[in-house]
């Protein structure tokens, strides 16, 4: 028996090692492709004009110096060892920093934000246990960020920045990946040719690669991995191949004595050009955002044994051949393609133009994912979010940003035509990513961790330091082309403080508008209305109270839905919530009122589902809250309609699985919810021909059902049956008088032009319009 536990025991390690070298493989084609491709123009960038070449190497031993050490210090020893442990539930990047800081201390500043979202599984840390901070490590600073506001928008707007240099990195990658493969065509035609070629070529690639977006990544996904693998074996052996043929020694350039030599000599020229130098990094954010695809360990495994050591053969070549090559300006200026044998140069060129592709598309996919990010938590207005595939997580496609990243991205390539300022650009927008991730993990060491006060002021001084002398190089470079990634950041952010502002305002202003119950009250269960068949879904941003909109309808209307329901949608802090914990059903008002709320909450991360599986999880949730609720009255009477502690949490359709019957369905074309005793299960009958199918509840005569349950049931059942409305407030925002001149221009022309450019409540994108109500309210904020 003890052999065969140990056998077992192997068996199962093997599969975890299997497993985990599958992921590692396969994040090179999504985490590795961009910092893969940096040995094309990191050379060629850092000697353009800064650094005037001499006949000894001090020069390129000193600039390979920096490069080892830029690299050993920032991704592998800062994101591998420290950062890529601060992942939020499994999945990492700015936001997942701000949202465990918004946990671990009351800094959120989204305005629906209830006590029940701190049950969610996923709210507390590493599966669901929070490190006890038994020393109250940081309960000083807790205190601070908690008491003032100010400082909490000051963390908002870091966060922010952060998120628009990575939307500004989105646009420069593909740009200088794409030009400087090309440029390889420079070795095999005139000058004059290249200079018509280059360009042209570029932006043909570039438009290909936009217009592949709209099909979805996962059709050619599964090619990336290997592209990535072919181009880091293929850099590392030529870079082998140079070091024996040029230069053996060039081992010596490791040393960190060439770094201080170098800039010694060079002095203001050497330091201008460490902005060339830090795009041997550029990528390196994208092994902490794209944690949730894959695992720590893998994402580790891949960088530090295949990813780190080819990009240090591939440098360690390339200098060993600039070593030897004094004499040839050009070589200086090319780059990557000189040193690459010239029986080799072609095939070399189409792996590298591959590599680009590949590493342009991780860039522009994290693009996507980051700005449904912002999105979900109210920082940036609607867009149509579409998804690619239904199997592979994170897969999405924005068609506005897609075509605005591309004009973009040619706007650029047309403009430029120059590796030099493409690459001042992209340094920039690197670097500021790096500082903000590298402040606010200072934060998660205290809040979260619950380390000492004094290692994260050493984290930050140690890596802030060598990231600030970056940012200072690439600042300096603002005439030339490090202005891009400050201009397109300001914009984004101004448009996404904007909306978060006027988002604010507006909850705050239905907040201050609410019906008071005893108005429901005084109605009676008719409303004062004739009550007629049919449920009336009023979409509110209330996660209490009754909104505004609801008085216009039963004071302007003669009759109203049998049954009502005030939904909220709103995301949570947390990436993924559980089907189980999706939604919180309670009642507004006593039980013949049949008004009833229901909050769903989504992590920013999750998939909205589609009107009709939406509609069918909203139904089956009212129907489990109804028959597992004893309570005479919903919230509202006696003072407490202000509290959410009532309201049950109840799972959706799909979680509740246990028990399901699956039947044929005799019409065909609908879907049975069928409610049976005490235990609830639900019995589905889908039908295989149709993908589109109504819900509809069958109560069985039962003696183990209430009789005032089943009669509200059999009320649910009759009003789905006659149809859903969607009633939606068609908002217009504007500032309120006596206000400041600068509060009028934020909300009547800012926040104005995009609540109007942007889409509406996700659920409601695909619902016809027959079935939709629209009531135009004004907002005086």
């Amino acid at each position: 028996m003890d052999l065969e536990s140990v056998i077992h025991k192997n068996t199962i390690k093997e599969e975890s090692w299997k497993t985990l070298l599958t992921l590692a493989y396969q994040s090179l084609g999504v985490v590795y492709g961009d910092l893969s491709t940096s040995p094309l123009y990191v050379y060629k960038s850092t000697f353009a004009e800064d650094i005037q070449h001499s006949d000894t190497n001090e020069e390129i031993y000193g600039v390979l110096s920096f490069v080892f050490w830029t690299l050993t210090l920032i991704p592998l020893l800062k994101y591998v060892f420290i950062v890529l442990r601060a992942d939020d539930n499994g999945e990492g990047g700015t936001f997942a920093l701000y949202s465990l800081l918004c946990r671990h201390a009351r800094v959120s500043l989204l305005p629906n934000t209830q006590l029940a979202d701190e049950d969610l599984t996923e709210y507390t840390m590493d599966n669901g246990t929070v490190p006890i901070n038994k020393k109250n490590v940081g309960l000083g600073l807790k205190t601070l960020l908690e008491k003032h506001r100010v400082l909490q928008r000051v963390l908002l707007v870091l966060a922010l920045i952060g998120t628009c240099m990575v939307i500004g990195d989105g646009v420069l990658t593909p740009a200088i990946s794409v030009f400087s493969a090309v440029s390889g065509l420079e070795l095999s035609m005139s000058k004059e040719q290249h200079r018509y070629v280059e360009v042209p070529v570029a932006c043909i690639i570039l438009i290909f690669l936009f217009a592949l977006q709209h099909y979805g990544t996962h059709r050619v996904g599964c090619l990336f991995a290997p592209v990535v693998m072919t181009w880091l074996l293929c850099i590392s052996t030529i870079g082998v191949y140079n070091i024996f043929h040029w230069n053996p020694h060039v081992y010596q350039a490791l040393s960190p004595y060439y770094m201080f030599k170098f800039l010694k000599k060079t002095q203001k020229g050497g330091w201008m050009s460490l902005g060339g130098i830090l795009l041997c990094i550029t990528g390196s954010e994208a092994m902490y955002a794209d944690l949730g695809h894959f695992s720590q360990l893998s994402i580790k495994i891949a960088f530090t044994f295949l990813v780190y050591p080819s990009l240090i053969l591939a440098y360690m070549g390339q200098a060993a051949y600039l070593s030897r090559h004094h004499s040839l300006e050009s070589d200086y200026r090319i780059g990557f393609y000189v040193s690459v044998p010239v029986k080799l140069r072609w095939p070399v060129l189409a792996i590298a133009i591959l590599q680009a592709v590949v590493g342009s598309q991780a860039v522009i996919t994290g693009t996507f994912s980051i700005i449904k990010q912002c999105s979900a938590l109210g920082c940036f207005p609607k867009v149509k979010i579409i998804h690619t595939s239904s199997k592979m997580h994170g897969q999405i496609y924005i068609p506005e940003i897609n075509w605005s990243l591309m004009l973009l991205c040619l706007a650029i390539t047309v403009g430029f035509r120059d590796t030099k300022r493409m690459g001042n650009a992209a340094g920039l927008a690197v670097i500021t990513v790096m500082l903000v991730t590298t402040c606010l993990m200072s934060l998660v060491m205290v809040l979260c961790w619950h380390k000492s006060i004094l290692l994260a002021v050493c984290f930050l001084l140690f890596f802030g330091s060598i990231e600030a002398l970056y940012f200072s190089a690439s600042l300096i470079k603002f005439l030339e082309g490090a202005w891009v990634p400050i201009a397109l950041s300001l914009i984004f952010l101004i448009a996404m403080y904007v909306w978060h502002y006027g988002t604010i305002k507006k909850y705050e202003f239905d907040v201050q508008n609410k019906v008071p119950i005893n108005w429901l009250l005084s109605l009676g269960p008719s409303l004062g209305i004739v009550r007629v068949k049919g449920i009336g879904l009023i979409h509110t941003e209330l996660v209490s109270g009754i909104p505004a909109i609801f008085s216009h309808f039963v004071t302007n209307l003669p009759a109203f839905h049998q049954v009502v329901i005030f939904l909220c949608i709103k995301s949570v802090q947390v990436p993924h919530v559980k089907p189980q914990e999706r939604f919180l059903v309670g009642r507004v008002g006593p039980k013949e009122y049949r008004l009833y709320r229901c909050i769903a909450r989504y992590g920013y991360r999750d998939i909205h589902k589609d009107d009709m599986e939406f509609e069918k999880d909203l139904v089956c949730s009212i129907a489990e809250f109804i028959r597992s609720d004893t309570s005479e009255y919903g919230l509202g009477l006696g003072g407490s309609f202000e509290e959410d502690t009532k309201m049950t949490v109840v799972g959706t359709s799909a979680s509740n699985m246990e028990g399901v019957v699956r039947m044929s369905s005799e019409d065909g074309d609908q879907e049975d919810c069928q409610m049976e005793g005490p235990s609830s299960e639900l019995i589905e009958v889908k039908s295989p021909e149709k993908l589109r199918k109504r819900v509809r509840f069958v109560v069985p005569d039962s003696p183990q059902i209430d009789w005032d349950v089943r009669e509200e049931l059999l009320e649910l059942m009759e009003a789905k049956e006659a149809g859903m409305a969607f009633i939606l407030s068609h908002s217009y925002v504007r500032a309120k008088s006596g206000s400041s001149w600068i509060k009028q221009v934020v909300i009547n022309y800012g926040y104005d032009f995009l609540r109007r450019n942007s889409r509406g409540p996700s659920y409601a994108l695909s619902i016809p319009h027959a079935s939709t109500l629209e009531v135009g309210m004004i907002y005086h904020v």
